[in-house]
């Protein structure tokens, strides 16, 4: 359990580390969010080819390598207090997983098929270049992030229930997981930054926690809950078994 928190942590700074630099590599070096002509963006691809495939394995595939572990680390951590619950995140976290993993691979794939292309035929190179890009997009949660929403989300509900993380970063998880779950809605998918930037944050917190918090701690957080709650509720059954006294 010890080895696999561990694991957990790094993993979720793996994935800090990797959006943080996907972001900066498309948005501040290759400046992708500007260029709308979609001949300009064919030509930058194949011209700078090498960082895009470089970059869509960081982003992509290697982070959802990174989100299964992350995932199994979560549920191992609060399995005990929030079973059901946990087993949807984890079912969410590697359904994420293979959507990101699928969407970098096929953005490779067709990026050298774009590449070989382009030579011979560059409105047909530009024409495929377009019908890679939606499915990739789609598979990459570029028209909402419901699934990073809902993870982040019941994740943190999860810690909330059973005390396995702090208080304040399970606070700050309900809020990302809100914001990337409206993004679905087309109006209010320009929230999709600030879902990003929210997540980046919470992903740094957690990956700290997971690595210098001890487990067996969250065990008893977990056990301590439990006999409060079970305290609570027979102390409710006691008053509501006691006669009316009038």
């Amino acid at each position: 359990m010890k080895a696999l928190q561990k694991f957990g942590g790094i993993a979720a700074l793996y994935m800090a580390f990797a959006h943080l630099m996907g972001l900066m590599i498309f948005i501040v070096i290759l400046d992708y969010i500007s260029i709308t002509d979609l001949a300009q963006k064919v030509a930058m691809n194949i011209e700078n080819q090498t960082v895009v495939f470089s970059t869509n394995l960081l982003m992509y595939v290697f982070f959802g390598i990174a989100l299964i572990i992350l995932s199994l680390a979560l549920y191992d951590r609060m399995k005990s207090g929030a079973p059901a619950l946990m087993q949807l995140v984890t079912a969410i976290g590697i359904i994420w997983a293979g959507s990101l993993i699928a969407s970098g691979m096929a953005a490779n794939a067709g990026l050298a098929t774009v590449v070989a292309l382009y030579a011979k035929d560059p409105t047909q190179a530009a024409l495929t270049f377009q019908a890679i890009e939606a499915i990739t997009n789609g598979l990459g949660n570029a028209n909402g992030e419901i699934l990073g929403g809902l993870l982040t989300l019941l994740v943190s509900l999860a810690a909330l229930r059973t005390g396995g993380l702090p208080k304040g970063l399970n606070i700050l998880g309900v809020l990302v997981g809100a914001v990337g779950i409206i993004t679905i809605i087309p109006v209010l998918n320009a929230f999709v930054a600030v879902f990003g930037l929210g997540q980046i944050i919470w992903f740094v917190w957690l990956g700290i926690v997971l690595l210098c918090s001890n487990p067996s701690q969250a065990a008893e957080a977990q056990q301590s809950f439990r006999r409060q709650a079970s305290t609570a509720h027979k102390s409710i059954g006691e008053v509501d078994s006691q006669p009316l006294q009038l």
